[in-house]
């Protein structure tokens, strides 16, 4: 960058001495106003001790080589005596016109963030903490937190710069007060006929432990003056104000009235002329000693001025009318200083040539009515002020994290409603004091400043995207931490909302249409509680939640567990609730992805009829029942239970729904119990693909990722076995599923006379004793009806008993479990079509035809699919 006619720049050195602003380099010239008002320098050895908000004038964060005199004036941002101060370098390099824009877009976007703010205030009852309260609230308790903590190491270590700054701009007024006096150089290049000429001068400055000493009994002072409580503060905070707003006033009145006698050769005067020469941008870069630097950004030395705005609501315990003060106040705030801080600019603009408003730290002392002591007073107060404000609003706010008991280890900083929280307010001295003890802040301010503007999101990323990630990786890691130790609030949070408005936007976007088979994902409904001996407290069989999660990939998705009290809604209806709350913690503890419904209903068949028809939303409705299969149906005489399991068949067929029905639940094997072997699937009848798809979930479980899969077809005749063989294996070779096939015959069976009278020699005993248990209870049925002079009847329809169908039917079973049996013994899991209730088939019937085909299998899942694919051949 070319230096500005008549001026040379000096390239800093990591190894000098001392880094100095270079004098202009005009022989003869005398000092300008601002060198008389004091030093500027680099203490030997340390690094500068300078605002969060200053280091942020490198947009990657390296902190600037200038000065410390400038630190005092630009340090900090939460005042605006010292953000005035601020503006005319922005001026000087950005131009009256584009200083106007960034004044104007900083301004819209607190504006913004107040508008946000006083929404919030005023739309219920506002405790104590600030703004940890208001984002807590909205977004919830976690982000709530994590954002309050950072907010609150963010105050408690700007009190401690607050006070360096101070001290700093104290001593260099008052040098004779420094105990441990320290001599530097300050050189100045001159050009006599064309030559360069250096002339030193020794000057003293603050030692790294006068700032310490001062710093450590000022922060002290202020904490007495905070543990005095907000009466306290209230009667004290004037005494800083005043000065303030006078220091302000007197800036104002030095402007209208320059150029005064002796004032600086930069200092024009109002002028239409010079503000057209700053009208446009002239980009030198130059840091806060006027040396080049290649990392300037306006935004980040400026934005921080407009951040005060969370002031007010930091104090929110003790306004008196939070909904009323907080918008009002803020509000007013925002514009009043936004309105100040682009008449600044025009009045820089015309006051003072470019060179000055770059290079004259002190431009606003030496311009200032009646003398530059005035603004060095407003300094020190507007500073010491700002740390007042730190330390005031620091203990409140961690005091609020701790009394909303989300966090178990802040309970030690609880403090009751009306006190004061005095632990809070020790451990934030003790903060601060350390970080005075420290003296240096470049490292860690950057962080400090980014934990401030984490309530201004977007903005953090044009300021500085390494101290972004820094600051959001924390309060990422203390959001993780309150997820998994802290505690529920009992507050709601925009998340949930906009969760839910995202749901409900997403299952109008999927409409009511049938989905196609690609986006075809299983929604189980889990049949919790029938048939099987559970204790009172489990709501709902391990392994049967265990399978469930089987049902899913990688465990995603939703289920549905449910589980049917009989009775009538309006006696059980606080049962149902007690049940439904049971279900949910359980469903939670067996890391299950689902929800739990609790249905009151006169019967079973009553309750799941409701179920299967009104369950879910849209294409969310659950496209498969998951229930065990009723093996103490006999072993305990239930004999409702044919009926009630047919009917739910039924009801399922009808709804279209598929159906998955477990047998063998209790050795069903767990996540660490691996399983070696087949997974053999009996294809028998089209069902859309379900069972390869169930077969190909198994595996992706770590307890069945060793197995294999075989495919058995059923073929009637042996010339149709090759030809079968050849196509299954293409679709699944199109499928990119990896099965062995084998094709089995079972020719058709049709009864003959000598069968129909009585079972074969050579049948198994446990096809006999279904037979013989069978014709015993359709003679029962029968002698009842005549008895009563009655048709055959079973759940209210009239039945006609085929009795040679129900034989043919009950052979058919028993030769498609012997093929089981002979192929698939010791396959670790057995797939095989679930048979339909054939009509006029007795619910007894039927019981027995399932039991005949899952004899001595120990592990069985009976599948009946869609009417429609699941899987498909396109990618």
């Amino acid at each position: 960058m070319r230096p500005a006619p008549q001026q040379r720049y000096r390239t800093v050195e990591s190894h000098d001495r001392a880094v100095v602003q270079m004098a202009p380099m005009e022989f003869g010239s005398s000092a300008d106003a601002s060198a008389s008002a004091g030093p500027r320098y680099i203490k030997p050895g340390t690094n500068l001790r300078t605002d969060a908000r200053m280091h942020m004038a490198s947009s990657n964060g390296r902190s600037s080589n200038g000065s410390q005199g400038d630190s005092k004036l630009e340090l900090f941002g939460f005042d605006s005596l010292v953000n005035i101060l601020g503006l005319k370098r922005i001026v000087g390099m950005g131009g009256v016109w584009q200083s106007l824009v960034l004044v104007a877009f900083c301004g819209s976007c607190t504006f913004l963030t107040t508008i946000s703010l006083s929404a919030i205030a005023t739309n219920g009852a506002m405790k104590g903490g600030g703004p940890y309260y208001l984002i807590g609230r909205a977004l919830g308790p976690e982000v709530g937190v994590s954002i309050g903590l950072c907010f609150f190491l963010g105050n408690a270590v700007a009190g401690a710069m607050y006070v360096l700054g101070a001290v700093e701009t104290f001593l260099d007024a008052v040098p004779s007060a420094e105990f441990f006096q320290e001599s530097v150089t300050v050189v100045t290049n001159t050009f006599v006929n064309g030559t360069a000429a250096g002339n030193a001068t020794t000057i003293s400055t603050p030692n790294l432990h006068d700032l310490q000493v001062y710093g450590i009994i000022v922060t002290i002072l202020l904490c007495f003056i905070v543990f005095g409580g907000v009466k306290i503060i209230n009667k004290v905070a004037p005494a800083f104000l005043i000065p303030v707003l006078f220091s302000i006033l007197c800036i104002y009145i030095g402007v209208f009235i320059a150029p005064r006698p002796n004032a600086s050769k930069w200092i024009t005067g109002l002028s239409i002329t010079t503000l057209k020469d700053n009208w446009s941008s002239d980009y030198q870069r130059t840091n806060n000693a006027g040396v080049p630097d290649p990392n300037g950004a306006l935004l980040g030395l400026y934005f921080p001025a407009v951040t005060g705005i969370m002031a007010g609501s930091n104090r929110s315990a003790s306004l008196k009318d939070t909904q009323r003060s907080i918008p009002i106040g803020t509000l007013h705030a925002t514009i009043s200083t936004t309105m100040m801080y682009l008449l600044s600019v025009f009045l820089f603009g015309a006051l003072s040539t470019r060179e000055g408003l770059l290079t004259d730290r002190l431009l606003c002392a030496a311009v200032a009515w009646p003398s530059p002591a005035v603004v060095y007073a407003g300094i020190i107060l507007s500073t010491l002020g700002a740390a007042l404000q730190s330390l005031t609003g620091a203990p409140r706010l961690l005091a609020a994290i701790a009394n909303d008991d989300i966090l178990p280890v802040l309970n030690y900083f609880k403090a009751y409603e009306g006190s004061e929280p005095h632990v809070a307010t020790l451990f934030t001295s003790f903060i601060c004091i350390s970080c005075v003890i420290i003296g240096n802040l470049d490292v860690i301010t950057p962080t400090i400043t980014m934990f401030f503007l984490l309530c201004y999101a977007v903005i953090m990323f044009m300021i500085s995207w390494t101290f972004t990630v820094v600051s959001l990786a924390l309060a990422s890691l203390i959001y993780y931490y309150v997820s998994l130790k802290g505690k529920a609030g009992d507050w709601g949070d925009g998340f949930k909302s906009a969760y839910f408005q995202l749901a409900l936007r997403s299952l109008r976007s999927m409409g009511a249409n049938q989905v196609h088979p690609k986006n075809w994902y299983p929604i189980p409904l889990i049949f919790c509680r029938p048939w099987g001996k559970l204790p009172e407290d489990v709501p709902c069989h391990p392994k049967l939640a265990d399978f469930a999660n089987c049902m899913k990939k990688k465990g995603r998705g939703m289920s549905i567990f449910v589980s049917i009290i009989d009775g009538d809604y309006h006696e059980s209806a606080e049962d149902a609730k007690t049940a439904c709350r049971q279900l949910s913690a359980y469903i939670d503890y067996r890391r299950c992805e689902g929800v739990a419904e609790i249905i009151v209903a006169p019967s079973t068949s009553i309750g799941f009829r409701s179920i299967v028809q009104t369950m879910g939303l849209g294409n969310l409705k659950p496209n498969i029942v998951v229930m065990r299969y009723p093996e103490i149906w006999r072993r305990e005489n239930l004999t409702q239970i044919p009926s009630t399991f047919v009917s739910i068949i039924n009801d399922c067929i009808t709804a279209n729904k598929a159906v998955v029905i477990v047998k063998g639940l209790d050795e069903w094997p767990n996540e660490y119990q691996r399983q070696y072997g087949t997974i053999d699937l009996y294809w028998i009848v089209r069902d859309g693909g379900l069972m390869l798809l169930l077969s190909q979930l198994l595996l992706t479980k770590e307890s069945f990722e060793s197995c294999k899969i075989q495919v058995f077809c059923i073929a009637e005749e042996d010339t149709e076995a090759e030809e079968l063989k050849a196509d299954v294996k293409k679709f699944l070779y199109d499928l990119r599923m990896q099965a062995d096939v084998i094709v089995v015959t079972v020719k058709s069976w049709e009864a003959d006379p000598d069968r129909s009278g009585g079972s074969k020699k050579d049948d198994p005993e446990v096809y006999r004793s279904s037979q013989s248990r069978i014709r015993t209870y359709i003679s029962e049925l029968k002698e009842a009806a005549e008895r009563e002079r009655r048709p055959l009847m079973e759940g209210g329809k009239q039945v006609v008993v085929d009795e040679q169908k129900v034989e043919k039917f009950l052979y058919t079973m028993l030769k498609l479990n012997a093929t089981i049996l002979r192929h698939s013994r010791m396959a670790v899991v057995v797939l095989v079509s679930l048979p339909p209730p054939p009509l006029n088939h007795l619910a007894y019937c039927y019981m027995e035809y399932m039991d005949l085909l899952v004899e001595n299998i120990p592990r069985i899942l009976i599948v009946r699919g869609y009417r429609r694919d699941v899987v498909t051949l396109f990618t």
